[in-house]
């Protein structure tokens, strides 16, 4: 840092002492506790996760290339050899003068998003290679002063704005700390003072999965938390997400202040915010929960969110991802939103900000889907029961590749007043479908008798009632892979 770029942090620090002083929060886990979760947040249930940088220009392996361009044995290492040439000579510094940005349209990024039915949307701020996508008084290595020239996240907060959209943002910088620290072990240009004020001071981390025992420095915490301080204050996101290692103890009296200086600040501007996290890094209640490429096996009382992605190997784009097919993600949504869950679903746009044909065509057919379907997920409530039937998703990170499919027994319900609305997850051919949560005597459907049964198209179904459920005759003949959705009034 230089310093003009130390004056403001300190600035910015002493700010955030003053702002918490004057509260209505303080930076005690007792009060944030008592922060609550937004109402829009609580209707949302659908958002748009974006994974853009300058990991975008090499597009090979995953966003976590600039780290594994940087060590020995890996394919990035290797590619990044044969393609660019030594770290020593072209190192991933040398990539940011290539992240043109071109073609990059904020409006039409949203008309997308509009289109696939997203009620909010969360662009990355700053990931692990510590590349800011705004501008920032605090670094020049950032989008608005190097690469694009552009203040992307600045962009879209403005067209979100326009729309109504709810705008966030996501800041993965905890890891910066330790993210290039291969390179600092053999002649690259991670060892170069010039570039010191980029690469930072790297730790060297034996195990990645330990971080119990390596607390980042207090230089590198202090410096993060002016950052995503100077992002909230910026562009005023709704919510501010955060990736892992910040549940290192160490961070705890950091995101203690955040959290009060954020909460604080949204209060003076009267909005509702809030925070995602993993694992244990907050306090239950004083944040939202978030799992990573995973879903909970049953009802949550707290709103949580899902985090995934359409690439199944890759949150931001590489030539070479594997991408999953829309029902399936929409099965996803039903199930999370069943269990009192948002999704937040992530496309990684190309390094000249346009779109794949596969992220295109899976986020319009979710669009076309939430279009006939939204009513029975947007604002809706979870039931009784989550849902029915033999699938059983694991509760946890990284099992969103590792499922058996859905069968027709498999159902899911949201509620909005009387109406109980019924996923069927697969379809049967013949329509006929047995719904036993809501069968006579099982302590569920028993207090509610049944008025009537539709598609939540309007079309009204047969059906009957015992012992063994309520019995409906959908159309026959359906040939999809969706989820149907059955709309049934309850007295």
């Amino acid at each position: 840092m230089n310093a003009e770029q130390r004056r403001r942090q300190e600035e910015i620090l002493r700010q955030v002492d003053e702002v918490i002083a004057a509260g209505p929060y303080s930076d005690s886990w007792a009060s944030l506790t008592k922060h609550p979760v937004p109402a829009w947040y609580q209707a949302a249930k659908f958002g748009i996760f974006i994974h853009w940088g300058v990991y975008a220009v090499p597009a090979f392996g995953s966003e976590w290339y600039p780290r594994n361009m940087y060590l020995p044995g890996t394919p990035e290492y290797q590619h990044h050899i044969e393609t660019y040439g030594p770290q020593s000579s072209f190192g991933y510094k040398d990539f940011i003068p290539m992240f043109k940005a071109e073609k990059f349209d904020a409006a039409a990024w949203l008309d997308l998003f509009e289109e696939a039915g997203a009620r909010y949307i969360m662009p990355v701020a700053e990931h692990h290679d510590g590349f800011q996508m705004y501008d920032s008084a605090l670094s020049c290595w950032n989008a608005a002063q190097m690469g694009p020239h552009r203040d992307v996240i600045g962009e879209l907060k403005k067209e979100a704005d326009k729309r109504g959209i709810p705008f966030c943002v996501s800041d993965h910088r905890a890891e910066h700390c330790f993210f290039f620290n291969a390179g600092t072990f053999y002649d690259s240009d991670v060892r170069d003072p010039a570039y010191r004020d980029f690469y930072e001071e790297q730790q060297y981390i034996d195990n990645l999965q330990d971080i119990s025992t390596c607390p980042p420095s207090v230089e590198h915490m202090e410096n993060w938390l002016a950052r995503v301080c100077e992002l909230a204050d910026k562009y005023r996101p709704k919510i501010v997400w955060f990736d892992w290692w910040i549940q290192n103890t160490a961070w705890k009296p950091y995101l203690k202040k955040f959290a009060a200086y954020y909460y604080n600040r949204a209060a003076s501007w009267g909005e509702e915010v809030t925070i995602n996290y993993k694992f244990d890094a907050f306090a239950l209640r004083s944040a939202v929960f978030d799992i990573e490429r995973g879903q909970q096996s049953g009802i949550s009382p707290l709103l949580w969110q899902n985090d995934t992605a359409i690439a199944k190997n890759s949150w931001g784009y590489t030539d070479n991802n594997v991408f999953k097919n829309p029902w399936d993600l929409v099965a996803d949504l039903v199930d999370i939103v069943s269990k009192n869950g948002c999704l937040l679903l992530n496309v990684g746009p190309k390094a000249d900000g346009t779109f794949t044909e596969e992220d295109t065509y899976v986020l319009r057919e979710i669009g076309k889907w939430l279009k006939e379907n939204g009513e029975g997920i947007y604002g809706t409530d979870y039931w009784k029961t989550f849902g029915e039937g033999p699938t059983e998703i694991p509760s946890g990170s990284f099992t969103d590749v590792d499922r058996m499919p859905y069968t027709s027994a498999d159902i899911r319900f949201t509620c909005k007043g009387p109406l109980v609305y019924a996923f069927v997850l697969k379809y049967p051919e013949d329509g006929k479908i047995t719904i036993k949560s809501l069968g006579r005597d099982l302590g569920l459907g028993s207090d509610c008798p049944v008025l009537s049964v539709k598609t939540i198209q309007g079309a009204e179904c047969a059906f009957s009632r015992d012992e063994d459920g309520l019995h409906i005759q959908g159309p026959a003949g359906i040939r999809t892979e969706y989820p149907v959705c059955f709309q049934i009034l309850t007295d």
